[in-house]
């Protein structure tokens, strides 16, 4: 009877307790070996960034695309030209969108590289002229004022005109070489962009089944009704993240086509140029506008002061068309963020990721949010709490 006692037996909920706590452990000597080897640890997470970057340029890529080849394969292929076949459909669009954008994007390049190498240096060689005429400007002025005393600024300006001129022409100097230098290593990355065409081109074509194995492996960790709504909230934050994405580059490139337009029209110089920039810093919200006008205005005044002035009166009238009524007609509330949430999401995505986090940022705190409301709401919900209960703000100011 006494061996019946103390014979072992298994017990289950320990063996699962023992299990979480080895797991437990293993993973904090993970972590903590990590910490401890921070500068390793960083190098090796760099090196694998650097391994993946084709394949997360990749599906950048097929993401931002995507709503592109769903509207030709509906409403050319299928509705147009009346194909049945879906796998048809779906080659030819993607095939179609393909050639249509890179194509529009190595015409845009062979474009701009050459403006781009002339313009600076037609700045490099009219420094001189450009100082000259600032030189005569202060004598002129001076001998029309002479109540002004201006001795001390043009004696400053002619002792140091020489080495002005000469940084100047130095830094452009040094600058068009690091353009050519630049130019040439694009060819260095061009292999890791191919790849990463060819990964969009397949995650494209194999979407279906990327997203089927994902439902699948969700349903297998997770209880049905858990899952739907795992999916459900997924469907919901690729749709706000998507939409202003996608929003944003179609009204980005409606300003800047407009910009290059206008510009034409006043007879500015360096149209293409600028407007690219103005373009591509309008993704940027509210600061956007004011990045790009920058160094178009610069350009614009190493021409002529007139002409800055002209283009800074253009870009504030262009912008105010924008954020008055195209922004609004093409993005609408997609993001459902307040303007301070906006201002925080491109502060702090500047902060953590320079130029491409105040791109991302919007969208990725407008899915931040809408993850909290649906957490707001289910909690809400199951402590059976609905919004007639809570204080009004005029009750609230009255009880004040």
């Amino acid at each position: 009877m006494d061996n019946e006692k103390h014979v072992f037996k298994k017990n289950k909920n320990y063996y699962i307790i023992s299990i979480y706590v080895i797991c437990t452990v293993l993973i904090l000597a993970v972590l903590l070996k990590l910490i401890l080897n921070l500068t390793d640890t960083m190098n090796y997470l760099s090196n694998v960034m650097s391994m993946l970057s084709p394949f997360i340029m990749g599906f950048f890529i097929a993401y931002m695309l995507n709503p592109l080849i769903r509207f030709i394969d509906k409403k050319f292929f299928l509705k147009l030209c009346r194909l049945k076949k879906d796998k048809l459909r779906k080659i030819l669009s993607i095939t179609l969108v393909y050639i249509l954008v890179f194509g529009l994007l190595t015409v845009c390049i062979v474009i701009i590289i050459p403006e781009l190498y002339i313009s600076i240096s037609s700045i490099y060689s009219s420094i001189q002229d450009y100082y000259n005429s600032f030189i005569d400007f202060i004598y002129k002025f001076s001998n029309k004022h002479p109540e002004l005393d201006l001795s001390y600024v043009t004696t400053i300006a002619e002792k140091n005109s020489k080495n002005i001129v000469n940084v100047l022409q130095t830094s452009i100097e040094t600058l068009l070489p690091a353009i050519y230098n630049t130019s040439i290593s694009v060819i260095s990355w061009m292999f890791n962009f191919l790849i990463a065409i060819m990964v969009s081109f397949y995650m494209l074509i194999d979407k279906h089944i990327f997203s089927f194995n994902a439902k699948r492996l969700i349903y297998s960790v997770m209880k049905k009704n858990t899952a739907d709504k795992f999916i459900e909230i997924i469907y919901e934050s690729n749709k706000i993240f998507g939409q202003y994405l996608v929003g944003k580059a179609i009204d980005s490139t409606i300003i800047g086509c407009i910009c290059f337009l206008f510009m034409n029209i006043l007879g500015l110089k360096f149209t293409l140029l600028t407007s690219i920039i103005v373009g591509v810093t309008n993704m940027i919200p509210y600061f956007g506008p004011f990045i790009g006008a920058v160094p178009g205005a610069i350009l614009c005044l190493t021409y002529d002061w007139r002409y800055c002035i002209v283009f800074c009166i253009m870009i504030f009238i262009l912008q105010q068309f924008d954020g008055l009524y195209l922004g609004p007609k093409i993005l609408g509330s997609s993001t459902g963020l307040r303007p301070i949430w906006i201002i925080f999401a491109i502060t702090a995505g500047g902060w953590v990721a320079g130029v491409a986090g105040m791109f991302l940022g919007v969208p990725v705190v407008a899915v931040i949010a809408f993850l909290i409301d649906k957490f707001i709401n289910y909690r809400l919900e199951k402590k059976k709490i609905v919004p007639d209960d809570f204080m009004t703000h005029k009750d609230y100011l009255n009880k004040e």
